[in-house]
């Protein structure tokens, strides 16, 4: 795939978006979880968008998920086992 043209970009946002909703709607927080709800879904946003896109979106949202996570429950520092 050529480097997508304004139109296959929105195409593939729109499909990347339509997946992540489903995802959301089932509660998935971990990317490496797919559910057969939102099979077609992925299928067609793999299909949409360039196979190093789809990666990159897949990373973006872990990312989204754990700074959304850490906003909200903070974290715990690792203990020094001095």
């Amino acid at each position: 795939m050529s480097f997508p043209d304004k139109q296959q970009r929105k195409l593939c946002w729109d499909s990347r978006d339509r997946y992540w909703e489903c995802l959301d709607d089932q509660s998935i927080k971990d990317n490496s979880l797919k559910p057969k709800v939102c099979a077609e879904l992925r299928r067609i946003f793999e299909k949409s968008c360039p196979p190093k896109w789809v990666t990159h979106f897949d990373r973006k949202r872990d990312y989204e998920i754990f700074k959304q996570k850490m906003q909200k429950e903070g974290f715990e520092p690792i203990k020094d086992s001095k």
